[in-house]
């Protein structure tokens, strides 16, 4: 298995690539759930990358730091029929819901 840190095959660099042998290369795109540009990076933006690196998949992990980044992220993936994909991973990531490890 080889991970490749912002691989660029010729239309920008996507976050990381992932392969395993000739065939086997699937990318992986971190993005902010605060990112302005987020919805239309989920619309357009793998594609061309998985095109350009040949890729069989490609993951989406988007970071949610607050509730209002989860809220949005939520209605982004409602308005573009993403719901459920499981090429899309929500990284609850907020400090304010979890206890502390020096507590608990």
């Amino acid at each position: 298995m080889v991970l490749t840190r912002e691989a660029n095959d010729g239309r920008g660099p996507a976050d990381y690539k992932v392969s395993s042998g000739a065939r086997d290369h699937s990318l992986v795109e971190m993005k902010l759930g605060s990112n302005p540009s987020l919805e239309r990076n989920l619309k357009n933006q793998t594609g061309i990358y998985e095109r350009a690196s040949d890729a069989t998949q490609s993951v989406k992990i988007i970071i949610c730091f607050s509730v209002r980044d989860q809220r949005r992220v939520t209605e982004i993936l409602k308005r573009l029929k993403l719901e459920g994909d499981s090429s899309i991973v929500v990284v609850d990531a907020r400090i304010d819901n979890k206890p502390s490890g020096s507590k608990a």
